[in-house]
């Protein structure tokens, strides 16, 4: 579950009217930066991250929506053995580098990144017993006994009028 969704669903809204804007008139470039420029303060005083494919085609000074030939322009670079991509805002003369590296993934395109991909801390690795294990062998420690059940409200610690006397 999101966790601002509609405030997604209205950034998601004034970058699509941003390119709408552009589409229909070239021309009308203001509007499409108030539209830009409303999208980026919502998205800082919500504190949201914004995709980085969005974030990459908005100019960080003007807010320019670059779009290739008609707000921008994109040009390969080859500078010490790599090949960088340069977009330039043709507003404010701003310049954007990327690394133009076919194997390259973005952090948030890595499997990695997905919560559902991650394992627990201390689970999952070869030679180390399970969760509950861990638990109850914690809990015997302790003096506590647990029960051990697959739902989470059966694993609570009994109190101690119900735990065994201590001999």
């Amino acid at each position: 579950m999101i966790k601002d969704k509609e405030a997604f669903q209205r950034l998601n809204f004034l970058y699509q009217a941003a390119h709408c804007v552009l589409a229909q008139n070239p021309n009308n470039q203001e509007l499409a930066r108030f539209y830009c420029h409303t999208q980026n303060n919502i998205s800082r005083r919500l504190v949201l991250r914004q995709d980085p494919s969005v974030k990459r085609t908005i100019c960080k000074s003007c807010f320019s929506l670059l779009i290739p030939g008609v707000s921008s322009t994109v040009r390969q670079r080859k500078r010490r053995h790599q090949r960088w991509t340069v977009v330039q805002c043709l507003n404010c003369g701003l310049s954007k580098r990327f690394l133009s590296n076919p194997d390259y993934k973005l952090w948030s395109e890595q499997p990695e990144a997905l919560l559902e991909n991650q394992t627990p801390a201390g689970a999952g690795t070869k030679g180390q017993t399970s969760n509950a294990a861990q638990e109850s062998h914690k809990a015997s420690q302790m003096g506590k006994a647990t029960v051990l059940s697959s739902s989470p409200a059966a694993a609570l610690p009994l109190r101690k009028s119900q735990q065994a006397p201590n001999q």
